[in-house]
């Protein structure tokens, strides 16, 4: 029996913990991991972690500083089971009482269908984990492969840069006919997708994969249309699944994630965090009738933080309310975006302005509108610019505060050329 358990060794689950021994909590807590590492920076797995000669342990924390939290560690160990009703987790055969839980078991990679792909195929790989990384790293590095990315997203879409950094073959197959159009929008989707165009990375929108070849190894993909690309390294980045298959027999609503109000509790005793929570962000109750779910690094943080303070202390839960964020590093650019880039169909469809530089030299930033709200911004290569932005959304601000905020910036980036 523990005090808190905490399901999902990641980023939302370490924080979990640290938050409540900073806050001085001293009852017992037990960190329920399925794999046997160490809790690890996710975010790094796409990018240097590929990318660089000697890329950085992305643990955060060694084991000697782990201690320090006081956690009982269960590592390597799925969780089974949930019986809501006797407080109970079954994690490898054994029964973990809980007072509070804490449920962040992310999400897992969607695989190709196996009438598309057969399980197994050599050299073809899937990025959620660090195992993952490390075997597509050494993919990488074994002679010139010609590598192909299923999935314009912006996993894909790293793994790609990073590729075509090393001066691989690389081409990029996308179902949709505009990469990205449900994560920044149509427009949006087309000015980032000429970031690969200029560095040589081949985009193919608007095809499926019809079945990929091989013996043993794969050789490469057949698209819908009839094309076929010589392939010695595919990547699958079509999406990622949440973690509930081991709550079916529970009594939580599980449906794209697991289902829970303002506070994140799924049920009595219960909260959720991270890739797996779906929850109402009342933030955006003027945009989005549903409820949100978010596979980002800070929402995954701050969630798993107030999971667990409320988890120990429901009385005085606390609604979680936030504008997302999340960037992104292609090649040389920084990608960054915050709130929201569309409504649903009860709400003002969402528009797009371009209010500093231009899609055409690659550096801009433009703002989202929906009626006559501010609702998102999306920033490349305007590092400086885009928490400007979220400041302004999360406090409601209107599209006419934007535009101001906009010429602001505009002014001030003229006075600082300027005395250059």
């Amino acid at each position: 029996m523990a005090d808190l358990v905490v399901v999902g060794a990641s980023l939302a689950g370490l924080r979990a913990v640290e938050a409540v021994r900073n806050d001085g909590f001293s009852g017992s807590i037990a960190l329920v991991g399925a794999e046997e590492h160490l809790p690890y920076d996710r975010p790094p797995l796409s990018k240097e972690h590929l990318g660089d000669d000697e890329p950085r342990d992305p643990t955060y924390r060694e084991q000697e500083k782990l201690a320090e939290l006081d956690v009982e560690l269960v590592l390597g160990a799925p969780a089974e089971s949930l019986d809501v009703g006797n407080r109970t987790v079954t994690v490898g055969g054994r029964e973990i009482g809980y007072s509070g839980l804490v449920i962040a078991t992310g999400a897992d990679a969607r695989p190709l269908p196996a009438s598309v792909c057969a399980p197994g195929l050599a050299g073809v790989v899937t990025l959620r984990t660090l195992d993952d990384s490390r075997h597509l790293r050494e993919l990488l590095r074994q002679g010139t492969p010609r590598v192909t990315v299923v999935g314009a997203g912006f996993i894909g879409s790293e793994i790609a840069a990073v590729a075509r950094t090393r001066g691989l073959e690389v081409t990029i197959v996308e179902a949709l006919p505009v990469p990205l159009v449900r994560g920044v929008g149509e427009r949006m989707g087309r000015a980032l997708t000429s970031i690969h165009e200029r560095h040589g990375t081949t985009v193919l929108t608007g095809v499926s994969v019809e079945r990929v070849t091989g013996s043993g190894h794969v050789e490469s993909v057949v698209l819908g249309d009839g094309t076929e690309i010589p392939t010695d390294v595919l990547v699958v980045g079509i999406g990622a699944t949440p973690n509930t298959g081991w709550l079916e027999s529970s009594s939580l609503t599980v449906d794209n994630g697991v289902v829970a109000d303002e506070t994140l509790a799924a049920a009595p005793g219960v909260y959720v965090a991270g890739d797996v929570a779906r929850w109402p962000n009342a933030l955006f109750d003027d945009v989005l009738s549903t409820p949100m779910r978010l596979e980002h690094w800070t929402s995954a943080s701050e969630q798993g933080a107030l999971a667990a303070r409320n988890a120990l202390d429901p009385a005085s839960a606390k609604a979680y309310e936030t504008v997302p964020y999340f960037w992104s590093d292609w090649y040389s650019s920084r990608i960054q975006f915050v709130g929201v880039s569309r409504a649903d169909d009860e709400h003002p469809e969402v528009e797009t302005e371009i209010v500093m530089g231009s899609e055409d030299d690659g550096a801009f930033v433009a703002l989202y509108r929906s009626g006559e709200r501010l609702v998102g911004a999306l920033a490349v290569d305007k590092r400086a610019e885009v928490m400007q932005y979220r400041r302004l959304i999360l406090n409601r601000a209107g599209w006419s505060e934007g535009l101001e905020k906009a010429e602001e910036r505009r002014q001030r980036a003229a006075k600082k050329a300027a005395a250059q």
